[in-house]
């Protein structure tokens, strides 16, 4: 599912969380496709499929991604990545993708992506960026001729495991002004920790450009660290293992104790936003530690100690989700309402690679579609 249905209500009735205005921080590009769109690329480049229809075919993503591993998760976007490799490709991709956000009610929107990725049939890094942002523009013009007030950034991507994070660090500060907002660290976690792209972390700092990094996805405390210390981030991609540095003790007087570790206590004082993705994070296994439904999440026990929570798709088509549908599924587990719904969007706001003035703007417009609700 790629659009967002019209009943998406709060489990009290109050509000269609469809229609309220969101935020999108974590939203992978090749990630999102619409299963036809895959469809009908594949066929104009004779690229076979593991299924030949549309239906089938998002049915195989989803059963696919939800393997309870970060490895073979990442493995379904070989065939989204194949789709995306001509001018073409990717600009009705880009545009598509939001035309899906702004049906979902988003916006404002982060779009990640590596470019890296997309160079088999002959464009250069350069090319590839420019076209993904001529579709991005061509899907913000399509939301506002339909109504519809949208924006969007690029967060340029270097896979971690490539070894190319100074050139990708390069691109993405080339084009600050066309399109890019941000710098993203992604891909197998364990093993590739920050400090392997110091000097593309040094040369982001050196020009003023931020990042988020991929990390407490499928590894521990020691890659968020790294995260931090050696990649600078501003945000934490997903982090939810941030939870591992907090101890909860229980008394026979049935008094509940919680205690952060230094590590954790130094995320929520400087109101480090997490990335958070309910759907995808059971799919990965990334909560495994806790348990295997929604419910065993520490979101809410994150979000109750004050973290800068937000609420994210990761990929829409792979977790067959949007948004709305994210917000549903934590309102249900966790008993959250209107209240908290416009809390994880504001944090949404206050952590966008925008400027200040900008990110005041975003919220006032959240606090007035949610006082409109």
């Amino acid at each position: 599912m790629t659009t967002a249905p019209d009943d998406l209500l709060l489990p009290n009735g109050r509000g269609n969380i469809t229609r309220l205005p969101k935020v999108s921080l974590h939203d992978h590009l090749d990630g999102g496709l619409r299963p036809q769109t895959i469809v009908e690329l594949a066929d104009t480049i004779g690229l076979d499929l593991p299924a030949s229809d549309a239906t089938s075919l998002g049915a195989w993503f989803a059963d696919s991604a939800d393997s309870g591993s970060l490895v073979d998760y990442l493995k379904t976007f070989d065939v989204t990545t194949a789709v995306m490799q001509t001018t073409e490709g990717l600009e009705r991709v880009a545009r598509e993708f939001v035309a899906d956000l702004a049906a979902d009610g988003v916006i404002y929107g982060e779009i990640r992506w590596a470019p890296e990725q997309h160079l088999t049939r002959g464009l250069s890094l350069d090319e590839v960026v420019e076209a993904v942002q001529q579709g991005l523009d061509a899907g913000v013009q399509d939301a506002q001729n339909g109504g519809h007030d949208i924006r969007v950034g690029q967060l340029v991507t270097a896979m971690r495991h490539a070894d190319r994070g100074l050139e990708i660090a390069e691109l993405a500060v080339r084009h600050r002004n066309n399109g890019v907002v941000g710098f993203d660290f992604a891909g197998a976690e364990a093993g590739f920790p920050p400090s392997k792209a110091r000097a593309a972390f040094d040369y982001l700092a050196a020009h003023y450009f931020p990042a988020t990094v991929h990390a407490g996805e499928a590894d521990g405390l020691a890659s968020i660290q790294s995260a931090l210390v050696d990649g600078r981030a501003l945000r934490l991609g997903h982090g939810v293992r941030l939870a591992e540095d907090i101890t909860i003790d229980s008394t026979d007087d049935e008094a509940t104790y919680v205690t952060l570790g230094v590590l954790s206590q130094w995320v929520k004082d400087r109101e480090i936003a997490l990335e958070l993705s309910p759907s995808s994070n059971l799919q990965t296994g990334a909560i495994a530690a806790w348990g295997d439904d929604l419910i065993d999440h520490p979101f809410d026990l994150l979000y109750q100690l004050g973290f800068r929570v937000t609420v994210n798709t990761d990929n829409r088509l792979m977790s067959r989700t949007t948004l709305s549908r994210e917000l549903a599924l934590l309102s249900e587990a966790f008993g959250y309402d209107l209240d908290d719904l416009e809390r994880f969007q504001l944090n949404a706001a206050a952590a966008a690679f925008l400027p200040v003035e900008e990110r005041q703007e975003l919220a006032e417009a959240i606090s007035a579609g949610f006082e409109e609700a």
